[in-house]
Protein backbone atom coordinates (compact mmCIF):
# COMPACT_ATOMS: atom_id res chain seq x y z
CA UNK A 1 0.00 0.00 0.00
CA UNK A 2 0.99 3.49 -0.71
CA UNK A 3 2.64 5.34 2.59
CA UNK A 4 2.18 9.09 2.13
CA UNK A 5 3.70 11.44 4.35
CA UNK A 6 2.60 15.42 4.84
CA UNK A 7 5.47 18.33 4.60
CA UNK A 8 3.78 21.21 6.62
CA UNK A 9 5.23 24.93 6.17
CA UNK A 10 8.93 25.00 8.46
CA UNK A 11 9.91 28.95 9.52
CA UNK A 12 12.65 29.49 7.23
CA UNK A 13 14.93 30.46 10.11
CA UNK A 14 13.74 34.18 10.19
CA UNK A 15 10.87 33.84 12.97
CA UNK A 16 8.36 34.43 9.91
CA UNK A 17 4.57 33.40 10.82
CA UNK A 18 3.49 33.22 7.15
CA UNK A 19 4.63 33.06 3.70
CA UNK A 20 2.96 33.67 0.04
CA UNK A 21 3.57 31.05 -2.31
CA UNK A 22 5.43 31.79 -5.44
CA UNK A 23 6.13 29.06 -7.56
CA UNK A 24 5.55 25.08 -7.44
CA UNK A 25 8.63 23.67 -8.53
CA UNK A 26 7.43 20.19 -8.81
CA UNK A 27 3.73 19.08 -9.68
CA UNK A 28 1.70 16.23 -8.82
CA UNK A 29 3.08 13.05 -10.34
CA UNK A 30 6.54 14.15 -10.29
CA UNK A 31 9.09 12.18 -8.62
CA UNK A 32 11.03 13.73 -6.07
CA UNK A 33 13.55 13.08 -3.61
CA UNK A 34 15.63 14.05 -0.40
CA UNK A 35 17.03 17.83 -0.32
CA UNK A 36 15.28 18.88 -3.99
CA UNK A 37 13.92 21.91 -4.13
CA UNK A 38 10.07 21.57 -3.91
CA UNK A 39 8.81 25.47 -3.52
CA UNK A 40 9.79 29.05 -3.42
CA UNK A 41 8.20 31.11 -0.84
CA UNK A 42 8.13 34.72 -0.43
CA UNK A 43 8.65 35.68 2.96
CA UNK A 44 8.94 39.03 4.64
CA UNK A 45 12.53 39.92 3.76
CA UNK A 46 13.44 37.66 0.83
CA UNK A 47 12.26 34.77 -1.76
CA UNK A 48 12.98 31.36 -0.66
CA UNK A 49 13.29 27.68 -1.77
CA UNK A 50 12.37 25.17 0.39
CA UNK A 51 13.54 21.31 -0.12
CA UNK A 52 12.13 18.47 -0.51
CA UNK A 53 12.29 16.46 3.23
CA UNK A 54 11.16 13.20 1.48
CA UNK A 55 11.74 10.61 -1.32
CA UNK A 56 8.77 9.35 -3.19
CA UNK A 57 6.45 10.70 -5.67
CA UNK A 58 4.31 14.03 -5.06
CA UNK A 59 0.31 12.56 -4.76
CA UNK A 60 -1.12 16.15 -4.13
CA UNK A 61 -0.55 20.03 -3.66
CA UNK A 62 -2.13 21.34 -0.64
CA UNK A 63 -1.85 25.05 -1.72
CA UNK A 64 -1.39 27.32 -4.75
CA UNK A 65 0.73 29.95 -6.34
CA UNK A 66 -1.04 33.03 -4.43
CA UNK A 67 -2.23 31.51 -1.62
CA UNK A 68 -1.05 33.02 1.84
CA UNK A 69 0.29 30.24 3.90
CA UNK A 70 0.95 30.21 8.18
CA UNK A 71 3.71 28.24 9.44
CA UNK A 72 2.81 24.60 10.08
CA UNK A 73 0.33 24.59 7.38
CA UNK A 74 0.12 21.28 5.38
CA UNK A 75 1.43 22.13 1.75
CA UNK A 76 2.35 19.36 0.07
CA UNK A 77 1.16 15.38 0.38
CA UNK A 78 4.54 13.04 -0.76
CA UNK A 79 4.27 8.95 -1.25
CA UNK A 80 7.37 7.66 0.01
CA UNK A 81 6.30 4.27 -0.83
CA UNK A 82 4.25 4.32 -4.23
CA UNK A 83 4.67 0.70 -5.36
CA UNK A 84 3.88 -0.52 -1.59
CA UNK A 85 7.14 -2.23 -1.24
CA UNK A 86 8.44 -0.56 2.20
CA UNK A 87 6.81 -3.11 4.01
CA UNK A 88 7.00 -6.03 1.74
CA UNK A 89 9.18 -8.98 2.35
CA UNK A 90 12.60 -8.93 0.16
CA UNK A 91 11.99 -12.57 -1.38
CA UNK A 92 8.79 -10.53 -3.09
CA UNK A 93 11.45 -7.27 -4.22
CA UNK A 94 13.61 -10.08 -6.04
CA UNK A 95 12.49 -11.45 -9.88
CA UNK A 96 11.14 -15.11 -9.63
CA UNK A 97 12.90 -17.81 -11.17
CA UNK A 98 11.28 -18.74 -14.80
CA UNK A 99 8.82 -21.46 -14.64
CA UNK A 100 7.73 -24.03 -16.82
CA UNK A 101 4.46 -23.77 -18.44
CA UNK A 102 2.35 -26.01 -20.20
CA UNK A 103 2.09 -25.46 -23.81
CA UNK A 104 -1.33 -23.69 -24.27
CA UNK A 105 -3.96 -25.83 -25.95
CA UNK A 106 -5.04 -24.64 -29.27
CA UNK A 107 -8.28 -24.36 -29.47
CA UNK A 108 -10.49 -23.84 -33.15
CA UNK A 109 -10.87 -20.01 -33.39
CA UNK A 110 -14.47 -19.39 -33.84
CA UNK A 111 -15.92 -18.35 -37.11
CA UNK A 112 -16.60 -14.54 -37.65
CA UNK A 113 -19.57 -13.15 -38.35
CA UNK A 114 -19.92 -11.81 -41.69
CA UNK A 115 -19.40 -7.16 -41.58
CA UNK A 116 -22.75 -6.51 -42.45
CA UNK A 117 -24.81 -8.65 -39.33
CA UNK A 118 -22.39 -7.47 -36.92
CA UNK A 119 -23.36 -4.64 -34.83
CA UNK A 120 -20.92 -1.65 -34.46
CA UNK A 121 -18.99 -1.73 -31.39
CA UNK A 122 -19.31 0.98 -28.70
CA UNK A 123 -16.89 3.91 -28.12
CA UNK A 124 -13.61 2.55 -25.79
CA UNK A 125 -12.95 5.24 -23.69
CA UNK A 126 -9.44 5.76 -22.26
CA UNK A 127 -10.65 5.56 -18.41
CA UNK A 128 -12.09 1.98 -19.62
CA UNK A 129 -8.83 0.66 -20.95
CA UNK A 130 -7.13 2.18 -18.10
CA UNK A 131 -8.51 -0.32 -16.12
CA UNK A 132 -7.24 -2.96 -17.37
CA UNK A 133 -3.54 -1.77 -16.58
CA UNK A 134 -1.85 -2.88 -13.99
CA UNK A 135 -1.44 -1.40 -9.83
CA UNK A 136 1.09 0.55 -10.75
CA UNK A 137 -1.02 2.52 -13.95
CA UNK A 138 -3.97 2.34 -11.52
CA UNK A 139 -1.84 4.56 -9.13
CA UNK A 140 -0.92 6.89 -12.02
CA UNK A 141 -4.28 7.07 -13.15
CA UNK A 142 -5.16 8.34 -9.69
CA UNK A 143 -2.36 10.62 -9.40
CA UNK A 144 -3.95 12.59 -12.66
CA UNK A 145 -7.17 12.59 -11.59
CA UNK A 146 -6.53 14.15 -8.27
CA UNK A 147 -4.72 16.34 -10.32
CA UNK A 148 -7.13 17.39 -12.67
CA UNK A 149 -10.30 17.27 -9.87
CA UNK A 150 -7.72 19.93 -8.60
CA UNK A 151 -8.08 21.76 -11.80
CA UNK A 152 -11.86 21.53 -11.25
CA UNK A 153 -11.96 23.31 -8.26
CA UNK A 154 -10.54 26.37 -9.41
CA UNK A 155 -10.01 25.89 -12.70
CA UNK A 156 -5.99 26.25 -11.98
CA UNK A 157 -3.51 23.39 -12.67
CA UNK A 158 -1.14 22.56 -10.24
CA UNK A 159 2.08 22.92 -12.33
CA UNK A 160 3.01 22.94 -16.36
CA UNK A 161 0.38 21.24 -17.70
CA UNK A 162 -1.11 20.75 -21.23
CA UNK A 163 -4.59 19.78 -22.69
CA UNK A 164 -3.27 16.76 -24.05
CA UNK A 165 0.00 14.88 -23.19
CA UNK A 166 2.78 15.63 -25.38
CA UNK A 167 3.57 13.67 -27.89
CA UNK A 168 7.18 12.24 -26.30
CA UNK A 169 5.31 11.05 -23.05
CA UNK A 170 3.70 7.89 -23.66
CA UNK A 171 1.54 6.40 -20.44
CA UNK A 172 0.77 3.27 -21.93
CA UNK A 173 4.57 2.38 -21.87
CA UNK A 174 5.07 0.18 -18.29
CA UNK A 175 8.37 1.20 -17.28
CA UNK A 176 8.76 -2.13 -15.62
CA UNK A 177 8.72 -3.43 -19.22
CA UNK A 178 12.39 -3.80 -19.48
CA UNK A 179 12.82 -6.17 -16.26
CA UNK A 180 11.27 -6.93 -12.93
CA UNK A 181 11.39 -4.26 -10.95
CA UNK A 182 13.46 -4.10 -8.09
CA UNK A 183 14.30 -1.31 -5.17
CA UNK A 184 15.31 1.56 -5.99
CA UNK A 185 14.80 0.83 -9.60
CA UNK A 186 12.49 3.98 -11.59
CA UNK A 187 13.21 7.14 -12.61
CA UNK A 188 15.49 9.20 -11.31
CA UNK A 189 14.91 12.47 -9.88
CA UNK A 190 16.91 14.12 -12.55
CA UNK A 191 14.72 12.63 -15.17
CA UNK A 192 11.68 13.40 -13.36
CA UNK A 193 8.81 14.42 -15.65
CA UNK A 194 5.01 16.06 -15.18
CA UNK A 195 3.32 13.07 -15.56
CA UNK A 196 0.41 14.04 -18.78
CA UNK A 197 -2.97 14.83 -17.85
CA UNK A 198 -5.49 11.97 -18.73
CA UNK A 199 -8.14 12.75 -20.62
CA UNK A 200 -11.13 10.69 -21.84
CA UNK A 201 -12.19 10.95 -25.35
CA UNK A 202 -15.58 10.43 -26.52
CA UNK A 203 -16.23 10.02 -30.47
CA UNK A 204 -18.69 8.59 -32.70
CA UNK A 205 -17.65 5.13 -34.00
CA UNK A 206 -15.56 5.85 -37.31
CA UNK A 207 -15.44 9.75 -36.56
CA UNK A 208 -12.12 11.60 -35.01
CA UNK A 209 -13.04 14.13 -32.67
CA UNK A 210 -11.92 17.84 -32.18
CA UNK A 211 -9.51 16.95 -29.25
CA UNK A 212 -8.10 13.89 -30.63
CA UNK A 213 -6.36 16.34 -33.28
CA UNK A 214 -6.08 19.55 -31.52
CA UNK A 215 -2.25 21.09 -30.57
CA UNK A 216 -1.54 20.64 -26.58
CA UNK A 217 -1.40 24.23 -24.92
CA UNK A 218 1.47 24.44 -22.02
CA UNK A 219 1.59 27.14 -19.80
CA UNK A 220 2.25 27.88 -15.92
CA UNK A 221 -1.25 28.53 -13.54
CA UNK A 222 -0.64 32.55 -13.25
CA UNK A 223 -0.25 32.85 -16.91
CA UNK A 224 -3.66 30.40 -17.23
CA UNK A 225 -4.75 32.89 -14.53
CA UNK A 226 -4.23 35.96 -16.61
CA UNK A 227 -5.52 34.56 -19.97
CA UNK A 228 -9.14 33.56 -17.96
CA UNK A 229 -9.00 37.13 -16.54
CA UNK A 230 -8.24 38.77 -20.00
CA UNK A 231 -10.76 36.60 -21.63
CA UNK A 232 -8.31 34.97 -24.30
CA UNK A 233 -7.99 31.26 -25.43
CA UNK A 234 -4.73 29.92 -25.28
CA UNK A 235 -4.67 28.00 -27.79
CA UNK A 236 -4.88 31.33 -30.02
CA UNK A 237 -1.73 32.57 -28.12
CA UNK A 238 1.96 32.00 -30.41
CA UNK A 239 4.15 30.65 -27.52
CA UNK A 240 8.02 31.80 -27.06
CA UNK A 241 9.02 29.89 -24.10
CA UNK A 242 11.29 26.64 -24.35
CA UNK A 243 9.33 23.36 -25.49
CA UNK A 244 6.33 25.51 -27.29
CA UNK A 245 5.45 27.01 -23.06
CA UNK A 246 3.28 29.96 -23.80
CA UNK A 247 4.70 32.53 -21.14
CA UNK A 248 2.98 35.52 -19.76
CA UNK A 249 4.43 37.90 -21.95
CA UNK A 250 2.69 36.33 -24.89
CA UNK A 251 -0.68 36.49 -23.28
CA UNK A 252 0.05 40.04 -22.68
CA UNK A 253 1.29 41.02 -26.28
CA UNK A 254 -1.48 38.76 -27.76
CA UNK A 255 -3.79 40.86 -25.28
CA UNK A 256 -3.17 43.90 -26.60
CA UNK A 257 -2.96 43.33 -29.99
CA UNK A 258 -6.46 41.97 -30.22
CA UNK A 259 -8.11 44.04 -28.00
CA UNK A 260 -6.31 47.13 -26.08
CA UNK A 261 -7.63 48.01 -23.02
CA UNK A 262 -9.84 51.11 -23.09
CA UNK A 263 -10.07 51.98 -19.37
CA UNK A 264 -6.92 53.03 -19.05
CA UNK A 265 -6.50 56.64 -17.31
CA UNK A 266 -2.87 57.36 -18.57
CA UNK A 267 -0.44 55.64 -20.47
CA UNK A 268 1.77 52.55 -18.33
CA UNK A 269 -1.56 51.40 -16.58
CA UNK A 270 -0.35 47.90 -17.62
CA UNK A 271 2.48 47.43 -14.78
CA UNK A 272 4.04 43.99 -13.41
CA UNK A 273 2.73 45.92 -9.65
CA UNK A 274 -0.97 45.77 -10.87
CA UNK A 275 -0.82 42.49 -12.10
CA UNK A 276 -2.26 40.54 -9.35
CA UNK A 277 -4.91 43.40 -7.93
CA UNK A 278 -8.65 43.69 -9.41
CA UNK A 279 -9.79 46.64 -11.28
CA UNK A 280 -12.61 48.69 -10.61
CA UNK A 281 -15.63 48.63 -13.13
CA UNK A 282 -14.73 51.96 -14.46
CA UNK A 283 -10.81 50.86 -15.23
CA UNK A 284 -9.91 54.01 -12.55
CA UNK A 285 -8.78 51.80 -9.83
CA UNK A 286 -6.68 48.88 -9.03
CA UNK A 287 -7.01 47.11 -5.83
CA UNK A 288 -3.78 45.34 -4.86
CA UNK A 289 -3.41 43.35 -1.85
CA UNK A 290 -0.96 44.54 0.22
CA UNK A 291 1.50 40.88 1.01
CA UNK A 292 5.29 40.03 1.67
CA UNK A 293 7.95 42.15 1.92
CA UNK A 294 5.83 45.53 1.40
CA UNK A 295 3.08 44.21 3.97
CA UNK A 296 6.34 43.67 6.57
CA UNK A 297 7.98 47.06 5.52
CA UNK A 298 4.76 48.85 6.37
CA UNK A 299 4.50 47.33 9.23
CA UNK A 300 8.21 47.67 10.52
CA UNK A 301 8.35 51.64 9.87
CA UNK A 302 4.86 52.01 11.46
CA UNK A 303 6.19 50.44 14.81
CA UNK A 304 9.20 52.21 14.14
CA UNK A 305 8.22 55.66 13.71
CA UNK A 306 5.60 55.63 16.48
CA UNK A 307 8.06 53.63 18.94
CA UNK A 308 11.85 55.55 18.63
CA UNK A 309 11.62 59.45 18.96
CA UNK A 310 13.40 60.16 15.59
CA UNK A 311 15.56 62.85 15.01
CA UNK A 312 17.31 64.10 12.06
CA UNK A 313 20.86 66.05 11.97
CA UNK A 314 21.94 67.24 7.90
CA UNK A 315 25.05 68.62 6.77
CA UNK A 316 26.10 70.33 3.14
CA UNK A 317 29.65 69.23 1.84
CA UNK A 318 32.28 69.83 -0.37
CA UNK A 319 33.43 66.24 -1.39
CA UNK A 320 35.47 66.50 -4.11
CA UNK A 321 38.42 64.91 -2.71
CA UNK A 322 36.53 61.79 -2.05
CA UNK A 323 35.41 62.01 -5.85
CA UNK A 324 39.37 62.34 -6.85
CA UNK A 325 39.89 59.33 -5.08
CA UNK A 326 37.15 57.45 -6.65
CA UNK A 327 38.49 57.70 -10.03
CA UNK A 328 41.98 56.92 -9.05
CA UNK A 329 40.80 53.89 -7.24
CA UNK A 330 38.50 52.98 -10.50
CA UNK A 331 42.20 53.51 -12.81
CA UNK A 332 43.67 51.22 -9.70
CA UNK A 333 44.63 47.49 -10.83
CA UNK A 334 44.24 46.25 -7.30
CA UNK A 335 41.10 47.19 -7.63
CA UNK A 336 40.11 46.16 -10.78
CA UNK A 337 37.59 43.27 -9.82
CA UNK A 338 35.16 45.83 -8.20
CA UNK A 339 33.14 48.34 -8.45
CA UNK A 340 34.13 51.56 -6.90
CA UNK A 341 31.32 54.60 -5.82
CA UNK A 342 31.13 57.34 -3.70
CA UNK A 343 28.30 55.43 -1.64
CA UNK A 344 31.53 52.80 -0.81
CA UNK A 345 33.79 55.88 0.75
CA UNK A 346 30.53 56.92 2.51
CA UNK A 347 30.02 53.36 3.89
CA UNK A 348 33.65 53.24 4.79
CA UNK A 349 33.21 57.24 6.76
CA UNK A 350 30.70 55.94 8.47
CA UNK A 351 32.72 52.84 9.97
CA UNK A 352 35.27 55.59 11.19
CA UNK A 353 32.57 57.67 12.63
CA UNK A 354 31.38 54.43 14.53
CA UNK A 355 34.80 53.28 15.70
CA UNK A 356 35.19 57.02 17.35
CA UNK A 357 31.68 56.66 19.10
CA UNK A 358 30.77 53.61 19.00
CA UNK A 359 27.75 54.28 21.79
CA UNK A 360 25.78 55.08 18.83
CA UNK A 361 25.91 51.30 17.67
CA UNK A 362 23.23 50.30 20.16
CA UNK A 363 19.60 49.25 20.76
CA UNK A 364 16.71 50.19 22.96
CA UNK A 365 15.66 46.62 24.71
CA UNK A 366 11.64 47.92 25.33
CA UNK A 367 10.88 44.68 27.54
CA UNK A 368 13.85 44.87 29.90
CA UNK A 369 14.57 48.35 29.82
CA UNK A 370 18.44 48.03 28.64
CA UNK A 371 20.23 49.79 26.40
CA UNK A 372 22.43 47.24 24.00
CA UNK A 373 25.67 48.14 23.30
CA UNK A 374 26.99 46.14 20.24
CA UNK A 375 30.76 45.58 19.65
CA UNK A 376 30.37 44.57 16.34
CA UNK A 377 28.65 46.57 13.03
CA UNK A 378 26.74 45.06 11.15
CA UNK A 379 26.27 47.74 7.79
CA UNK A 380 23.03 47.57 6.77
CA UNK A 381 22.55 48.85 2.96
CA UNK A 382 18.72 49.97 1.97
CA UNK A 383 17.83 48.77 -1.62
CA UNK A 384 14.69 49.48 -3.71
CA UNK A 385 13.68 46.40 -5.21
CA UNK A 386 10.46 45.21 -6.85
CA UNK A 387 9.35 43.00 -4.43
CA UNK A 388 10.15 46.85 -1.99
CA UNK A 389 12.77 47.58 0.06
CA UNK A 390 14.87 45.52 1.60
CA UNK A 391 17.87 46.30 4.17
CA UNK A 392 20.56 43.59 3.80
CA UNK A 393 23.40 44.04 6.08
CA UNK A 394 27.49 43.01 5.56
CA UNK A 395 28.40 40.66 8.51
CA UNK A 396 31.19 42.76 10.85
CA UNK A 397 31.95 45.18 8.12
CA UNK A 398 34.15 46.98 10.58
CA UNK A 399 37.01 44.42 10.09
CA UNK A 400 36.83 44.62 6.32
CA UNK A 401 39.40 46.97 4.14
CA UNK A 402 38.34 48.91 1.16
CA UNK A 403 38.89 46.44 -1.37
CA UNK A 404 36.63 43.36 0.89
CA UNK A 405 34.19 46.04 1.83
CA UNK A 406 33.85 46.89 -1.84
CA UNK A 407 33.61 43.25 -2.92
CA UNK A 408 30.87 42.92 -0.02
CA UNK A 409 28.66 45.65 -1.10
CA UNK A 410 28.88 44.75 -4.70
CA UNK A 411 27.55 40.95 -3.96
CA UNK A 412 25.04 42.42 -1.44
CA UNK A 413 23.70 45.07 -4.33
CA UNK A 414 23.26 42.31 -6.85
CA UNK A 415 21.86 39.42 -4.10
CA UNK A 416 18.80 42.24 -3.02
CA UNK A 417 18.17 43.22 -6.65
CA UNK A 418 17.75 39.63 -7.50
CA UNK A 419 15.45 38.75 -4.49
CA UNK A 420 17.63 35.84 -3.45
CA UNK A 421 19.47 37.25 -0.10
CA UNK A 422 18.94 35.09 2.38
CA UNK A 423 16.86 35.40 5.96
CA UNK A 424 19.71 35.49 7.88
CA UNK A 425 21.88 38.41 5.81
CA UNK A 426 18.46 40.47 7.06
CA UNK A 427 18.84 39.77 10.33
CA UNK A 428 20.61 41.71 13.39
CA UNK A 429 21.66 45.18 11.38
CA UNK A 430 23.41 47.58 13.81
CA UNK A 431 23.39 50.53 11.93
CA UNK A 432 22.05 51.64 8.08
CA UNK A 433 22.76 53.80 5.22
CA UNK A 434 20.49 54.76 2.27
CA UNK A 435 21.86 55.95 -1.02
CA UNK A 436 18.72 58.43 -2.04
CA UNK A 437 21.43 60.54 -4.47
CA UNK A 438 20.76 57.14 -6.67
CA UNK A 439 17.25 58.78 -7.62
CA UNK A 440 18.51 62.36 -7.59
CA UNK A 441 16.98 63.12 -4.50
CA UNK A 442 19.42 65.97 -1.93
CA UNK A 443 18.06 64.73 1.25
CA UNK A 444 15.77 62.95 3.48
CA UNK A 445 14.90 62.09 6.70
CA UNK A 446 15.30 58.27 6.84
CA UNK A 447 12.98 56.14 9.39
CA UNK A 448 14.97 53.87 11.75
CA UNK A 449 15.56 50.08 10.83
CA UNK A 450 13.73 48.36 13.79
CA UNK A 451 16.49 47.60 16.37
CA UNK A 452 18.83 50.12 15.40
CA UNK A 453 19.89 53.43 16.64
CA UNK A 454 20.87 55.53 13.70
CA UNK A 455 20.13 55.62 10.09
CA UNK A 456 22.40 57.86 7.24
CA UNK A 457 21.05 58.64 4.21
CA UNK A 458 23.41 59.77 1.50
CA UNK A 459 22.34 62.17 -0.95
CA UNK A 460 22.75 63.01 -4.55
CA UNK A 461 26.45 64.34 -5.59
CA UNK A 462 26.07 67.79 -7.72
CA UNK A 463 28.56 70.39 -9.57
CA UNK A 464 27.82 73.79 -7.70
CA UNK A 465 29.60 76.80 -7.16
CA UNK A 466 31.20 76.35 -3.84
CA UNK A 467 33.75 78.85 -1.92
CA UNK A 468 37.18 77.10 -1.76
CA UNK A 469 40.14 78.96 -1.00
CA UNK A 470 38.16 81.83 -0.45
CA UNK A 471 37.52 81.59 -4.12
CA UNK A 472 33.98 81.02 -5.57
CA UNK A 473 34.58 77.36 -7.71
CA UNK A 474 32.33 74.61 -9.35
CA UNK A 475 32.60 71.75 -6.88
CA UNK A 476 31.10 68.56 -6.25
CA UNK A 477 28.76 68.57 -3.52
CA UNK A 478 26.49 66.78 -1.62
CA UNK A 479 23.91 66.43 1.86
CA UNK A 480 24.06 64.14 4.48
CA UNK A 481 21.24 63.80 6.93
CA UNK A 482 21.58 61.52 9.99
CA UNK A 483 18.60 59.99 12.17
CA UNK A 484 18.61 58.83 14.92
CA UNK A 485 16.36 57.59 17.95
CA UNK A 486 16.81 59.94 20.69
CA UNK A 487 16.35 57.63 23.52
CA UNK A 488 19.60 55.85 22.96
CA UNK A 489 21.49 59.17 21.03
CA UNK A 490 21.10 62.88 21.82
CA UNK A 491 21.80 65.53 20.21
CA UNK A 492 25.30 66.24 20.50
CA UNK A 493 26.59 62.67 19.50
CA UNK A 494 24.34 62.27 16.84
CA UNK A 495 25.89 65.54 15.60
CA UNK A 496 29.25 64.42 16.26
CA UNK A 497 28.88 61.38 14.48
CA UNK A 498 27.65 62.87 11.57
CA UNK A 499 30.48 65.35 11.11
CA UNK A 500 33.05 62.87 11.51
CA UNK A 501 31.67 60.89 8.44
CA UNK A 502 31.49 64.64 6.57
CA UNK A 503 35.39 64.72 7.41
CA UNK A 504 36.67 61.86 5.83
CA UNK A 505 34.31 62.51 3.10
CA UNK A 506 35.83 65.84 2.66
CA UNK A 507 39.16 65.16 3.24
CA UNK A 508 40.09 60.65 2.84
CA UNK A 509 43.19 61.26 4.27
CA UNK A 510 41.71 61.34 7.54
CA UNK A 511 40.85 58.18 7.53
CA UNK A 512 44.62 57.19 7.89
CA UNK A 513 44.66 59.37 11.14
CA UNK A 514 41.73 57.76 12.44
CA UNK A 515 43.03 54.54 11.79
Amino acid sequence: MPTFETFFLPDAGEGLTEADVVTWLVAVGDTVEVNQPLIEIETAKSLVELPCPFNGLVSELLVREGDTVMVGAPIVVVDVDPLGRASAPISTLVAPEPVDEPEPVCEPEPAREPEATRAPEPPVRVSEQAAREDERDRFRERTWAVEAEDELDDGIDPGLVADEPPPDVHPEEDVASSGSVLVGYGVSATEAKRRPRHVEVFSPAGEESDAEIEHPVFAKPPVRRLARELGIDLSTVSPSGPGGIVTREDVVQHAKAVEPRTLATYAGDDQPWLESGIVSADGRMTRVPVRSVRKRTAEAMVRSAFTAPHVTVFHTLDITPTMDLVAKLREDKDFADVRITPLLIAARALLFAVRRHPEINASWDEERQEIVYKHYVNLGIAAATPRGLVVPNIKDAHRYDLHTLAQELQDLTIEARKGTVSAAAMQDGTITITNVGVFGIDTGTPILNPGEAAILAFGAIRQQPWVYDGEIRIRWVTQLALSFDHRLVDGELGSRVLADVAAVLGDPTKALVWS
